[in-house]
C-alpha cells in the first residue's frame, strides 16, 4: 500500500518528467527529477521505492519509462470520463482547461440548474440540466464528478452524484461535503489557499518591521 503523501506527489513527479521529456531530457538523476518536482532527492527516491526499482545507479531515470510507470500507477493511461456540475465562471474556466485531456480525463458532460445556461456551448460541450445526472453517469459509466457550485447546493450536488454511482468527487463549492464510506472526496479552496499566503506575507512584513527597528535601535545605541 502506497501512504497517500507518496499518492499525492506522485502527479507532481509526472508533471516534473513531462516537462523533461518535453524539452528532449531522456535521462535524469534524482537530484534532477526533485529539483524539477521541488522536493528533496531522498524523499524522491523513498517515493518512488513504493512503485519498484526504476533507476540505474550512475546513469539514473529513464524519463519515457518512469513516466509511463508513474501514470500506470496513478491511474492516467487510461481515459477517465469526468462531469462538471456548475457552469458558472469556475465551470467554464475548468471546462475549458486542456489539461485535462493530455493527463487523462475526458469532460463528457457540462451541467448546471439554471435554465438559461441550458443549450449553450463551452469548451465544444453542450451544457445540460443537472436532472440529466443519472442518465450521463449510466451512458459514459462516470465514477468522477466535479462539483463547481455556489455552498449551498453542493451537498445537495453530492448526494445526487453518490446515488448515481460517482465514487469519487473532485469539489470546489466553498462548503464540507458529508459522503458516505467508499466515496473519495479532494477539496480544492482557493480562498484558503490565498489566506495562507496572506498569513504568510503578514508574517514577511512583521519580520521586516520588527528588523527595522532592531537596526534603528542600534544605530541610535551606536551614536549615544
Amino acid at each position: 500500500m502506497i501512504p497517500e503523501a507518496t499518492v499525492a506527489r506522485l502527479p507532481v513527479y509526472l508533471r516534473a518528467l513531462t516537462a523533461l521529456a518535453d524539452n528532449g531530457i531522456r535521462t535524469c538523476s534524482s537530484e534532477d527529477l526533485a529539483s524539477a518536482a521541488g522536493v528533496n532527492s531522498a524523499k524522491l527516491r523513498k517515493d518512488l521505492s513504493y512503485l519498484g526499482s526504476y533507476g540505474t545507479r550512475g546513469v539514473g531515470y529513464d524519463v519515457d519509462y518512469l513516466r509511463y510507470q508513474i501514470a500506470r500507477e496513478i491511474g492516467v493511461t487510461q481515459d477517465w470520463p469526468v462531469v462538471i456540475v456548475g457552469i458558472g465562471n469556475l465551470g467554464h474556466a475548468l471546462a475549458n482547461y486542456s489539461g485535462f485531456r493530455s493527463r487523462g480525463f475526458r469532460v463528457v458532460a457540462l451541467l448546471d440548474a439554471d435554465p438559461a445556461l441550458i443549450g449553450q456551448t463551452v469548451a465544444g460541450v453542450e451544457v445540460q440540466p443537472f436532472d440529466d445526472l443519472e442518465e450521463i453517469v449510466r451512458t459514459h459509466d462516470v465514477a468522477i464528478g466535479v462539483i463547481a457550485t455556489p455552498a449551498f447546493a453542493a451537498q445537495d450536488v453530492a448526494d445526487r452524484m453518490v446515488a448515481m454511482g460517482i465514487t469519487s468527487i473532485l469539489n470546489f463549492a466553498p462548503a464540507v461535503l458529508t459522503v458516505p464510506e467508499g466515496v473519495d472526496v479532494r477539496k480544492v479552496d482557493l480562498s484558503i489557499e490565498l489566506q495562507i499566503l496572506a498569513y504568510h506575507e503578514q508574517r514577511k512584513a512583521g519580520g521586516a518591521t520588527q528588523g527595522a527597528a532592531a537596526a534603528a535601535a542600534a544605530t541610535d545605541g551606536g551614536a549615544a
